[in-house]
Order: C-alpha cells, then structure tokens, then sequence
C-alpha cells in the first residue's frame, strides 16, 4: 500500500508529476504518458485524469487530439501558484533560487514593514510578539527557527492591512520556508532575533520611515548570509 502523507491518491499523483515538470525530469514539449503513470504508482485512469485537469488549471500541462496530454512551456505556468512555488523551491539549494527570492523581499517587505507602522493594531503587534518571542525560544532548533521566522513575516505583511500586498506571503513564504532549512541547517546564518527585534520596535513606535529601514538591514543580513553560504558551497 502506497504512503501519501495525508494527501491521498489524487493529491500525491499531483505532486509527483508536478515536481517532476518543475524539475525538469518531465521536459517542456514533452507529452506525458499517462499509461505508465498507472502502472508506476498504481493508480486508476480517473485519478491520472483527475491529475492533469489540476495541473492543467495550474498552466503546466494541456491535451490535444492524437497528441495526448504535454507539458505547456514555462511562460504559460501559474507561477504564483503556491504548489508551483514549492514544487519549485522543494530540495533546490542552488544559490540563484535564493537570490532571487532576495530580490523579491526587497521589493515587498519594506513596503509592508512602512505600511505595518502606519496601520498596525493592537492584535497585529501580539501576533508579531508571539512570533518574535517563538524564535527567541527556538535556539539552535532550525525546525522551530524557520515556523517562527515564518509567523513574523507573514504576521508584518497582515499588520500592513493590504489584501494585495498580503497575497505576496505565498511567495515569500514558500521560498523563505526552504532558504531558512539551508540557513539554519548549515550553520550560516546568524542570530537574526536582534533584526528583527529592531523591526518590530518600529512597527510598534509607528515610525514607518525606520521600520522600513530596519527591515532593509534585516534583508541585507538576510543577503550575508547567503553570500557565505555561496562561500562555504564553493569551497566545499
């Protein structure tokens, strides 16, 4: 019997075929054989149906008469897709994915972080309260590190009160999710509480010109962090 972690038949059949395009173990132009994927993971005709309609609805792939059912090129994917995002992201740790994922964050977060200290409530600064003080108590766990790392994200771009800007946490989300496990896994970053904490000082002084510097700074460390680990991969 097949494992799914929870996602069932259809679910895990997304997910293989999904990684396997993003990957590019299933190439753009290719057409997909949807026979074998029966055989492979024993699966029925529906589900491998079923599979390709979600993945179509995603951009990736599309049928055609006598041609059968082909991945579509990489300009036509949803790639704000939040399962394209980590079936992206998931088990790449090559160094251009975190870069731009940098440069994603420079455009959005301090945006956010200006917006949070102008918009900010009470329960907005509890959320980043809880969120800075889980990581506080993460210590060397880099499982615990990267939830917490996460809620304080995603809490400062919910504490700018923009539905759009707000949308943008699928992508600094699922990106920073995989760059934190590389981070902290490899003994290349350091402490980020202290940049944080400045952060949310100014978000609760509601001085919108320095918690966008602040969050700057936060990317900036954010960016050394990467360069050394650039660094250390070279060398190793």
């Amino acid at each position: 019997m097949a494992e799914y972690d929870g996602r069932g038949v259809h679910g895990h059949t997304v997910e293989v075929i999904g990684r396997r395009i993003l990957t590019g173990e299933i190439a753009e132009g290719a057409t997909i054989d949807g026979g074998a994927l029966e055989s492979e993971l024993g699966i029925s005709r529906t589900v491998v149906r079923e599979a390709f309609r979600v993945l179509g609805a995603k951009g990736l792939v599309t049928a055609r008469q006598k041609r059968g059912t082909y991945v579509r090129p990489r300009a036509d994917w949803n790639l704000l897709d939040a399962d394209i995002l980590r079936w992206q992201f998931a088990g790449r740790s090559d160094v251009a994915f975190f870069s731009n994922l940098q440069e994603i964050r420079g455009i959005v977060e301090p945006a956010g972080a200006r917006l949070a200290a102008e918009r900010r409530t009470d329960e907005d600064l509890a959320a980043l309260d809880a969120a800075l003080a889980a990581m506080v108590a993460a210590g060397d766990d880099p499982e615990a590190m990267t939830r917490a790392d996460l809620a304080f994200h995603r809490a400062l771009l919910a504490a700018a009160h923009n539905e759009l800007l707000e949308r943008m946490e699928v992508v600094i989300e699922v990106g920073l999710s995989v760059r934190d496990r590389h981070m902290h896994g490899s003994g290349a970053a350091e402490d980020s509480v202290p940049v944080h904490r400045s952060v949310l000082a100014a978000v609760r002084r509601g001085s919108p010109a320095r918690a966008e510097r602040e969050m700057r700074a936060l990317l900036t460390r954010a960016g050394d962090d990467l360069s050394h680990l650039r660094r250390t991969r070279r060398g190793a």
